[in-house]
């Protein structure tokens, strides 16, 4: 199946299911005028460590108010998060087969300083794309766009770290592929693409692929 169009919310180093949408869509929309939501993909991402599954978070700067556009939202630079971000990347994936394929492309995201939360994942996605070779180009909204609940392909709330806020997608299943420490945990499904990006390298886009219905 393939939609003209699908809507995702901005996010940290993209989900397998979240990166599936560039390959099963025509058009993808980032929404840029939603207000920022605590604890979601927006921020974070999740990677599997010998310790099991991990959090990375971003921090963000404290609004005086209740809402702020995604598109508004500050990152925190009071904590040394980019130098915990990158250890633990090194530490889970220092002895996968492309972690130094991939090395010099990626450690340029926790090296600079962006400002602007969204502005960040923009960049980071649009490199993934680049790395995976998805020719797809990014398109944002210019307003917020509210739609009906079953329309099937507003991505932006269900792919989340939220278990009760996760509905049923028809358009993705998640298919095993090697994983560094798959012997000790089993397969996990659904961790950042970059799990996906070092344990598959050149193999990761067609590995994506499969997942896409």
């Amino acid at each position: 199946m393939q939609a003209d169009e699908i809507y995702l919310s901005t996010a940290y180093f993209g989900n397998i299911q979240y990166f599936s949408k560039f390959i099963a869509a025509k058009k993808i929309y980032i929404e840029q005028y939603e207000n920022y939501i605590k604890q979601s993909f927006r921020n974070r991402c999740e990677i599997l460590t010998a310790n099991g599954k991990l959090s990375l978070v971003i921090p963000v700067e404290r609004n005086a108010g209740n809402k702020i556009l995604i598109k508004d939202v500050r990152i925190s630079y009071s904590q040394s998060w980019q130098r915990s971000h990158w250890r633990a990347l090194e530490t889970a994936y220092n002895s996968s087969p492309f972690f130094e394929y991939y090395r010099s492309d990626l450690n340029i995201f926790f090296e600079r300083k962006e400002i602007f939360l969204f502005d960040f994942n923009t960049k980071i996605t649009n490199k993934i794309l680049e790395l995976m070779e998805i020719n797809r180009q990014i398109f944002f909204t210019e307003k917020y766009k509210t739609f009906n609940d079953d329309f099937m392909f507003d991505c932006r709330g269900s792919i989340s770290p939220k278990s009760q806020q996760i509905k049923e997608d028809v358009m993705f299943t998640p298919e095993k592929y090697y994983q560094v420490f798959a012997q000790k945990f089993g397969f996990t499904a659904n961790l950042s693409i970059l799990d996906l990006l070092f344990n598959e390298g050149t193999n990761a886009k067609d590995e994506l692929a499969k997942c896409v219905k």
